[in-house]
């Protein structure tokens, strides 16, 4: 990995409920040969905790991350195969370095993504707020222009985040509500995951296969309809 010309996706995971969304984008980039600087507030280290058992340790990231990428969306805990080699250029800020690289408009990054985002984190970078460094980070990328996906996973929505999603909007983000459709055809709870990662890293211009695309027939999301294609 050439650091002079490395220039990453920053994904923030939050605290809402939706560890799974962020374990496939994270899948879904490395697969596309992406770098990836990754930033885990305080509060989603507790739900990552509680939805997968998983702990996140700062000095032991790379093998917690590993484990975290490797568990299906049913818990199961090999359902990817993800060694830690695979995770050569993925770099770890903690959520309390607000000198990290992506905390300056000169580090060199792509863009954000925020998967998922919780209320509380539309609310702060709604506001411009950098109370932690997944806030600091979305400043950055709004005010340099940057492409920033912030995928909201919260129901019902109070008419406070509406207008602070309307904000963001206009701002110039791309707000993706966590909503899964069934016409590519789910037969498990991870093809939903996976939708909704796909729709996510599609706002981004990434490139995958992580769901079966619209392509103008009914039926095609039927029980039996092959995905692929």
């Amino acid at each position: 990995m050439n650091d002079g010309k490395r220039t990453p996706w920053v994904v923030g995971v939050s605290g809402a409920s939706g560890t799974p969304y962020a374990a496939s984008v994270l899948r879904g980039l490395l697969a596309a040969g992406e770098g990836v600087d990754l930033v885990v507030s305080r509060a989603s280290r507790l739900t990552l905790l509680d939805e997968t058992g998983i702990g996140f340790r700062d000095a032991h990231w790379r093998e917690d991350l590993a484990a975290w990428l490797a568990r299906g969306a049913d818990g199961k805990p090999d359902a990817y195969d993800v060694p830690v080699e695979a995770l050569e250029d993925v770099r770890y800020w903690p959520a309390g370095d607000l000198a990290a690289g992506p905390s300056s408009g000169s580090y060199p990054a792509k863009g954000m993504l925020i998967v998922p985002a919780s209320t509380a984190a539309v609310a702060g970078v709604a506001l411009g707020l950098s109370k932690d460094l997944l806030q600091r980070v979305a400043s950055v990328t709004l005010k340099e222009r940057r492409p920033l996906v912030v995928a909201v996973r919260e129901t019902p929505l109070s008419g406070q985040t509406l207008r602070q999603m309307v904000a963001l909007d206009e701002a110039g983000a791309v707000v993706l509500p966590a909503s899964p459709a069934f016409y590519a055809g789910a037969t498990h709870i991870q093809d939903l995951v996976d939708f909704v990662a796909g729709r996510v890293l599609d706002a981004a211009g990434v490139p995958h296969e992580l769901y079966r695309r619209w392509r103008g027939e009914l039926g095609g999301g039927a029980p039996g309809v092959p995905r692929a294609g």
